[in-house]
């Protein structure tokens, strides 16, 4: 094959379509703004495919768990974001968590260095004419949001998200904090655990509440939180209890000083290779920089905590993609244009790149000369797509991460204990079975009907 496609925005989901196509001899244009002259409000390098939040992919557990079933669908489909995620993996317990350095530098190289792969640093701001994908992810150019608004009529929706923020493992107080897996789950010890008793608890719900907030601009008003990124004074506001039953939840950690549950609790997760940064788990928010560290330092052992990032906040956009694009991601008013990633209404790092993958392998097919092979809906990739393009409700759609709600229900009565396990053993059958050569493609009309 010759034929060229063109994908604007080198994130998680251009980064892997990218690779997809040119693993299947299709030529690509990768443009990414960043490193052109142009900058974000949430990305510190100009890699590709870099984390902006998180350095965790989650759960990795593929046998009970929707997430960890997407990681080994990808890994079997030759997925590039795993690939390098695999080779950069930090102790994280069930968790994929990775050396965001390492992984998106290896992300960057291995484009880079393809030859059917051009990486041009330059920002796009209108539509393509020809066969493309549109990957620019939640901090779409401004510009071209508007000529995506002008071509569909519709109003991007909005909300936000917000970054954690990353502490200096050499100014944690180890005497005070102590090493467990998050909520006791398993024998590996790989959190940081800063303990709270009642008064320390309740003095830092009351600072959260009370610090002084940014300030939203006049674009930001009005617009919604995702639930999964809530800034932690937005829960805190929500009531005197909902962090202890969130991200500060004690359950099972016992704090080996006192043999006993803290009454709350504040875990930090590893951030990179070398075990010297470590990410506050949960703890997304939108303080002023300043109010950040002296709000922090009220954490038992982090009384001198150094930090290398505090945490920010930015706006994320989407399209309403069940009215907007078809069954194989395809814009429906410009078929020559499918969409990719976070701006399609997937959230997570990982569905991201699944759905980048899915819109490079329509592509593969529709240049071959073949209907697009739509995933089974038993699997997490069929499951995610199925929400993105039409199991959702356009007017009231929301980011949603996979997981087994949006999974066709199991057909034979089972005990709640066998349920995950049933819906992951069924949905590694359904992928064998899509990738089979005897396996027929499914069609746009029985995936829509």
């Amino acid at each position: 094959m010759t034929h060229q496609v063109h994908i604007i925005g080198g994130g998680l989901a251009g980064s892997e379509a990218a690779w997809q196509l040119a693993e299947a001899g299709i030529k690509v244009r990768l443009s990414e703004m960043r490193g052109g002259g142009e900058k974000t409000a949430a990305h510190q390098t100009e890699d590709l495919a870099e984390l902006v939040c998180s350095n965790s992919f989650r759960s990795d557990d593929a046998d009970r768990n929707a997430v960890g079933l997407l990681h080994q669908e990808l890994r079997t489909l030759g997925s590039l974001i795993m690939k390098s995620a695999d080779a950069h993996r930090v102790p994280a317990g069930s968790a994929l968590a990775v050396d965001r350095d390492g992984y998106t530098e290896a992300v960057t190289q291995a484009l880079a260095a393809h030859p059917n792969v051009t990486l041009v640093r330059e920002r796009i701001d209108a539509l393509p004419e020809g066969p493309a994908i549109i990957a620019t992810g939640p901090l779409t150019g401004s510009a071209l949001a508007e000529a995506i608004a002008t071509e569909t009529g519709e109003d991007a929706l909005a909300f936000f998200d917000a970054l954690a923020p990353i502490v200096h493992h050499e100014s944690v107080d180890m005497e005070t904090a102590w090493m467990a897996s998050r909520w006791d789950k398993g024998d590996t010890k790989d959190y940081i655990n800063c303990p709270m008793d009642k008064d320390q608890y309740l003095a830092f719900h009351d600072a959260l509440i009370t610090g002084e907030k940014g300030e939203f601009k006049e674009w930001e008003a009005n617009t919604p939180y995702f639930d999964g990124c809530m800034p932690i004074e937005v829960m805190a506001e929500r009531g005197v209890d909902t962090l202890r039953h969130g991200p500060m939840k004690p359950v099972g950690l016992d704090n080996p000083k006192t043999g006993r549950w803290p009454y709350a609790v504040v875990q930090l997760r590893q951030d990179n290779a070398l075990g010297t940064l470590w990410n506050m788990v949960g703890f997304q928010t939108k303080l002023k920089h300043a109010e950040q560290v002296r709000v922090f330092r009220m954490i038992p052992g982090l009384e001198n905590a150094q930090f290398a990032r505090l945490g920010g906040l930015h706006r994320n956009t989407f399209i309403k993609s069940p009215k907007l694009l078809d069954g194989s991601l395809r814009l429906k008013s410009r078929p020559n244009i499918r969409f990719g990633g976070q701006i399609t209404g997937c959230e997570g790092y990982i569905e991201s790149a699944a759905v980048g993958l899915l819109a490079a392998r329509f592509w593969i097919d529709e240049l071959a000369g073949r209907d697009p092979s739509l995933p089974p809906l038993e699997t997490s990739l069929g499951a995610l797509l199925s929400h993105i393009t039409g199991g959702a409700d356009a007017e009231t759609f929301q980011p949603m991460n996979v997981n087994f709600g949006l999974f066709p229900p199991l057909p034979e009565r089972s005990r709640k204990a066998d349920r995950k396990q049933l819906y992951t053993d069924r949905g590694r059958a359904a992928l064998a079975d899509w990738l089979s050569p005897q396996a027929s493609a499914s069609s746009l009309s029985e995936f829509e009907g």
